[in-house]
């Protein structure tokens, strides 16, 4: 069964004052001003949080992103404790692909390890189209989330084409992505074979999720940075931007992030997104240069700043929202995603004196 890409069963057409279209996250995602500026960090949902590992103690990530139950509570987490302006839903990058066939599990220390590496077209045939059966799980937790949070939105998450294909194709993590890039430029027609394959499964499954209701979807291309830009546009660009394209009548916004991509800010904006994630190494205001006024920006707190005294932490936090008054429309954010060994008090204030200082200087998103 498929699905369609409106989420009229679980949004309202028109915001409802004070519903999730309406927060400080959704109108900063659509360059309008709110009472502050909004803040939510990537990898919230467990990783620092003992509430996190406790309730993981024993449960595998895969079978865990496939629990309603759990993935609720995870997600909730960091809503309850931190007072953050929008959930992101808790899931990995592979849970599509592994709903598509692909025989893999996520070895912990390691992360995602495939079976049986990408190697041929016949491989690539091997990656079946999902529906919403496949992924009833994510269906289930994204409404059970939307009837918890109220007016808090919340995100959905997809990994995009090129960081999947990648761990497809080196069979688990890289350094140097030297199979992918081998096979790009060796055997093109494979490559935009696989990325086309899985550009259907990453739509489908945000599909799933703005039906169920998510009030945004942020498409993560971790891996993007290992590129120059011009193979980001030949390679990767019109697979991303297949992504995007399809969600473009969700009525939801779109985030587009990749790490290191400072030289790719302007190509990633082109791929279609309503907001673009920056990592730390890019100042926000250079960043709105490269990606134009048309597309809000999120970020870019170094999340190692966070290890720092307090008076540091909070000097960033305020050349961060200085830089971010250029933009038309900004989501405060770490650069990356929260370290395991990160003060969960840390963050809490953080989100606090992010609220505290746009709310008294009016940047406002």
């Amino acid at each position: 069964m498929s699905t369609t890409t409106t989420g009229a069963d679980a949004r309202d057409e028109e915001p409802r004052p004070g519903g999730p279209a309406d927060s400080p996250f959704v109108r900063a995602c659509r360059r309008q001003s709110g009472p502050h500026t909004p803040v939510w960090f990537m990898r919230q949902a467990g990783r620092s949080l003992p509430e996190y590992r406790a309730i993981r103690a024993n449960v595998a990530m895969l079978e865990s992103c496939r629990r309603p139950d759990l993935v609720t509570e995870i997600t909730l987490q960091p809503v309850r404790r931190h007072g953050v302006d929008a959930a992101i839903l808790f899931s990995d990058i592979v849970v599509p692909v592994a709903a598509a066939g692909v025989d893999l599990d996520i070895v912990p220390g390691t992360g995602p390890v495939v079976a049986e590496p990408v190697r041929t077209l016949t491989d690539v045939e091997r990656i079946r189209p999902i529906t919403r059966d496949d992924v009833s799980y994510v269906d289930e937790a994204v409404r059970m989330l939307v009837a918890e949070l109220g007016a808090t939105p919340l995100i959905g998450f997809a990994g995009a084409p090129f960081t999947l294909a990648s761990y497809l194709v080196e069979g688990g993590p890289s350094r140097t992505h030297a199979k992918t890039k081998a096979m790009m430029y060796g055997q093109p027609e494979l490559w935009h074979a696989l990325c086309g394959r899985l550009a259907e499964v990453t739509l489908e499954f945000l599909r799933v999720q703005v039906a169920a209701g998510v009030s945004a979807v942020q498409l993560f291309d971790s891996w993007a940075g290992a590129l120059s830009e011009a193979d980001y546009r030949r390679f990767v660009l019109p697979h991303s931007a297949g992504v995007l394209a399809g969600l473009a009548d969700a009525g939801v916004p779109r985030i587009h992030f990749g790490v290191g991509t400072g030289e790719l800010l302007g190509a990633m904006g082109e791929a279609g997104a309503d907001v673009v994630g920056v990592d730390w190494r890019t100042p926000l205001d250079a960043a709105t240069r490269r990606i134009g006024p048309e597309r809000a920006v999120q970020g870019n707190l170094d999340p190692c700043v966070l290890f720092a005294p307090w008076p540091v932490v909070e000097a960033e936090v305020r050349r961060i929202l200085e830089q971010g008054r250029a933009a038309p429309g900004h989501v405060f954010n770490l650069g990356h995603g929260v370290l395991p060994e990160t003060d969960p008090d840390v963050l809490t204030r953080v989100v606090a004196l992010v609220h505290e200082l746009s709310a008294e200087s009016g940047d406002r998103g």
